[in-house]
């Protein structure tokens, strides 16, 4: 199968984002890891949904930008309750990638990238259970918006 040029500058991932001052925040992980728990906890904490579930990535020069599917534009899942509205943004920068586990690594921010159609973007690792998960991420955040990653 070829694809297109088109096709090789967008994917759909099975993720959530949010966006935070105007950052863009992708989180990552198995299906029941608490993608939609964090960004619920980030959402009272004053972020933005950009989607949940699945998230489309999308590479405008030399950076990557995150939407919804049309599909799920302004859903947002809370286990147990169902699916809700509210608000939404498309078209932010991605700036940090999360990627949860049950056993977080330790390595500091800037030893953490990942690869998303050929750019390089900041990465940690973090429990999305933990109660302090909603602010390390926020927190990494601010650390890549300032330029500075080392610990």
């Amino acid at each position: 199968m070829t694809s297109t040029a088109e096709e090789d500058d967008q994917v759909t991932v099975h993720a959530t984002a949010v966006a935070i001052s105007g950052a863009g925040l992708l989180i990552r992980g198995k299906s029941g890891s608490g993608k939609s728990d964090l960004a619920l906890r980030l959402i009272d904490r004053g972020a933005t949904l950009i989607s949940d579930d699945y998230v489309v990535v999308s590479r405008e020069k030399d950076q990557l930008l995150l939407g919804p599917p049309p599909n799920l534009a302004g859903k947002l899942e809370i286990r147990s309750l169902g699916i809700f509205e509210c608000e939404y943004l498309a078209g932010i920068a991605l700036k940090l990638v999360v990627d949860l586990k049950d056993c977080p690594d330790r390595f500091p921010l800037d030893r953490q990238i990942r690869i998303l159609l050929g750019i390089a973007v900041p990465s940690c690792t973090l429990d999305a259970m933990e109660s302090s998960a909603d602010i390390k991420a926020e927190w990494a955040l601010q650390r890549i918006g300032r330029g500075t990653t080392e610990s």
